[in-house]
């Protein structure tokens, strides 16, 4: 999880070939409607969210009822969100990247090809709710190489029960 640009796609591909789990970037689950609307540069809403969030939900509970595993990049800003992705679940974890405005301003400065214009990354930032303790996070810096920064989310991530 984290803002546009933050390396959600980028460190979630890596992290599940190092693992030998599969990948889903979440934006494939957002309907067109979102697609087009932060295409004209305007931010989604909640009522928004709630259908992508809930068909990216219910593709984890399918995958992990089927004893198979997966990475899935999401924005997940807020703790709301989080709470419709996991719905009480202790056997998956958030992994928060986290890097500085400017930072990630750079990097969205370079990226193409993305329907999230760089300029919703002040939008993202003020909805942005890092997750706390009691969700069990895995936070790494987004200031380090993706290799770097994939092997410290490895060195936290730990197995959980069931």
């Amino acid at each position: 999880m984290g803002v546009s640009g933050s390396g959600k796609s980028t460190i979630g591909e890596t992290l599940a070939g190092r693992l030998g789990w599969r990948f889903e970037d979440g934006d494939r689950f957002h309907p067109a409607s979102n697609v087009a609307k932060m295409s004209a540069g305007q931010p989604l809403t909640d009522d928004d969210r709630r259908p992508w969030l809930q068909a990216i939900a219910d593709e984890i509970d399918r995958v992990c009822k089927a004893g198979q595993r997966l990475v899935v990049a999401c924005s997940a800003l807020k703790r709301a969100y989080r709470e419709i992705l996991l719905h009480g679940r202790n056997d998956v974890r958030i992994v928060f990247l986290d890097g500085t405005e400017a930072l990630i301003a750079s990097r969205l400065a370079q990226r193409k090809g993305h329907f999230m214009p760089p300029g919703l990354l002040a939008s993202q930032f003020q909805t942005l709710e890092p997750p706390g303790p009691s969700e069990r996070p895995i936070t790494v810096s987004i200031d380090a190489t993706v290799e770097a920064t994939v092997d410290a989310i490895i060195r936290q991530l730990k197995p959980v029960a069931p």
